[in-house]
């Protein structure tokens, strides 16, 4: 058994109280090796203290610092008189810390360079063990002592994924709101905001289509949508409700199928698009689009399958067809499945780049939002461009955040429903 002192569990407490003096020792090794020349963290704090640019940096230095200092006061304390609240305390302080660490890899660069304090271009690779050291063990320390208060530490796990997660769509959105112009700013907080961005798009006299992009996208996947959904419902009800001869092995045969990318045909569907006349034409997306639909049964089929069949028995004893049976018993029962299938039947033409970009060419017209945000950032047009591309990705994921806000419900059940092969 773990031994307790004052209440506290001894080895969390040792494990947690070493990683809060590394912390503080972290401060006395380099902090970057840029150059050839290595910087350290105290060395570098008062040129930050004294940069008017660098005001972001000063705060998350002065952060950690105060964090790594009040993490090791605070398990002085804890030791000395153990308490709840000094525990939660010892907890923040750890998070303040452990949270400094993280945006300061983020954001060393864009202050640093602008206070003027490497000399050559810092990269995350420039980092000396200082920080290395210290990140690691502001992450110990925070383990550690949520383990010592019986916090379940996996929320650091999801705190980290979240982070990983959220960095680059917050980094889109802010750049779509960017005032100043250009692919790559050493910073990552825009110096302005503005929402020409977005009004550029949509300038009937402006160079980029985007609300024809926009337009097409939306057709295209509005028409799969409603024609998969048709396909795969009548294709699931079909292989889950009846039997006849070769049922099995049509499945087997579209399971194998099914297990090809879609990309080993593109050149031969495109041969015979451009064969039947279609090709960079909007009915081509849909054609192809609709065409392998029955592939996507098996989730649906799965859905069918939980349904009793004694529903089908007695509908049929009261003088139900097959079809009244599809339209007034499985349908009505089946709204989760419909609206995951409605929803997985708009996201793949909605976000298609692949085929659209070999099948339209250099026809700008018929582009599709993917390829069209593509064209954008061409070496020639990405330094005009590239804050529009990141309004216009905002406009592109728009409609599938709201989609799933309203539809999630829906879509965790049907997919929860579909457990039955």
């Amino acid at each position: 058994m773990n031994r307790t002192v004052n209440g506290l569990n001894l080895k969390y407490f040792k494990v947690a109280f070493i990683a809060s003096i590394l912390s503080i020792l972290s401060f006395a090794l380099p902090f970057a090796s840029v150059g050839g020349k290595s910087y350290w963290s105290l060395g570098i704090l008062p040129d930050l203290l004294g940069a008017d640019e660098a005001g972001g940096m000063k705060v998350i230095f002065l952060l950690s610092v105060i964090a790594t200092a009040a993490a090791i006061l605070l398990a002085f304390a804890n030791l000395a008189k153990p308490s709840v609240l000094l525990t939660r305390l010892w907890i923040a302080a750890c998070a303040l810390q452990t949270f400094g660490d993280m945006v300061t890899m983020f954001g060393t660069k864009g202050m640093a360079d602008r206070a003027g304090i490497f000399g050559d271009a810092f990269l995350v690779k420039n980092f000396g063990a200082g920080f290395w050291i210290g990140l690691a063990a502001a992450f110990v320390s925070l383990y550690f002592t949520m383990k010592i208060a019986k916090v379940n530490p996996g929320y650091i796990v999801l705190v980290i994924l979240a982070v990983i997660w959220l960095f680059p769509i917050l980094w889109i959105l802010l750049t779509s709101f960017r005032a100043e112009q250009g692919y790559y700013v050493g910073y990552f907080i825009p110096k302005g905001f503005t929402l020409d961005n977005y009004l550029n798009l949509f300038k009937s006299d402006s160079v980029i289509p985007f609300a024809r992009w926009w337009m097409n996208t939306f057709i295209v996947a509005i028409v799969c949508c409603v024609l998969n959904t048709i396909i795969i419902l009548a294709t699931a009800y079909v292989l889950s409700r009846t039997r006849f001869s070769g049922r099995v092995t049509i499945m087997k045969i579209m399971l194998i199928i099914g297990m090809f990318p879609g990309f080993m045909s593109m050149i031969a569907v495109y041969n015979i698009l451009k064969g039947m006349g279609l090709a960079q034409n909007l009915v081509a997306l849909i054609v192809v689009g609709v065409a392998g639909a029955a592939m996507g049964y098996q989730v649906c089929k799965g859905f069918f399958d939980t349904i009793p069949r004694s529903l089908d028995e007695a509908a049929i004893i009261d003088g139900a067809t097959r079809w009244d049976i599809f339209v007034h018993v499985i349908v009505p029962l089946a709204k989760p499945m419909i609206i995951y299938t409605m929803l997985t039947s708009f996201l793949d033409p909605w976000s298609d780049y692949i085929f659209p970009s070999m099948l339209f060419g250099d026809k700008q017209a018929s582009y599709t939002v993917a390829v069209g945000l593509y064209w954008l950032t061409d070496f020639r047009r990405i330094e005009t461009y590239y804050t529009q591309f990141a309004a216009g990705s905002i406009m592109v994921a728009l409609p599938i955040v709201i989609l799933f806000v309203f539809l999630q419900k829906y879509y965790v059940e049907g997919l929860s429903g579909s457990v039955k092969g």
